[in-house]
C-alpha cells in the first residue's frame, strides 16, 4: 500500500537527506547523495554515498541507509527521500532499487535536489518487474526437483 507523506513529514525528511548529502564521501565522482529512510515505526535512518578508489567498492546513500536500518533491527520502510544536486533530481540506481524492493515493494520516494525541486514517485513505478524472494524460492524448488529426478 502506497504511503502518502504529509507535507511536514516530507519537509523533515528532505532536510535530513540534504544534510546527509553534505557528509557524503565522493572525491572521485563529486556526485554527493544523501538519503533519509523512514521506517515503519517512524524512525529515520540516514545514509550518504561513500566512494572508494576501487570504484566497485563504492556504496550508494540508499544502500547505506538500508544497511544501517537493518543493523539497527529495522526492516520495515515506508518512505525514502534521496537528495542530489542533479537537474532533475536523480532516482536511485538499479542496485539500490533492488535493495529497497527487498524490504518495501511499494515505497514512497521523493527525489529532491539542492535547488529545491522535488519529484514524488514510488518504487513500483520506478522498478516494475522486481525480482523477489518468491521467485528465488520458486527457482530453488525447481532446481531441487530437477536434481531429484536426475538421481532416479
Amino acid at each position: 500500500m502506497r504511503i502518502r507523506l504529509p507535507k511536514k513529514d516530507e519537509d523533515a525528511l528532505v532536510a535530513i537527506a540534504l544534510r546527509a548529502r553534505e557528509r557524503a564521501y565522493a572525491p572521485y565522482s563529486r556526485f554527493l547523495v544523501g538519503a533519509a529512510l523512514r521506517c515503519g515505526d517512524g524512525s529515520v535512518i540516514e545514509g550518504c554515498n561513500v566512494e572508494n578508489a576501487s570504484y566497485g567498492l563504492c556504496v550508494c546513500a540508499e544502500r547505506n541507509a538500508v544497511g544501517s536500518a537493518v543493523a539497527a533491527g529495522r526492516r520495515d520502510f515506508d518512505a525514502i527521500v534521496i537528495a542530489t544536486s542533479s537537474e532533475p533530481p536523480s532516482p536511485p540506481c538499479g542496485m539500490c532499487r533492488q535493495v529497497l524492493a527487498e524490504h518495501a515493494a511499494d515505497l514512497a520516494i521523493v527525489l529532491v535536489n539542492t535547488k529545491g525541486d522535488r519529484v514524488r514517485t514510488t518504487l513500483k513505478k520506478l522498478f516494475p518487474g522486481t525480482f523477489t524472494s518468491a521467485q528465488l524460492r520458486s527457482g530453488q524448488r525447481a532446481a531441487l526437483r530437477t536434481a531429484s529426478a536426475g538421481r532416479r
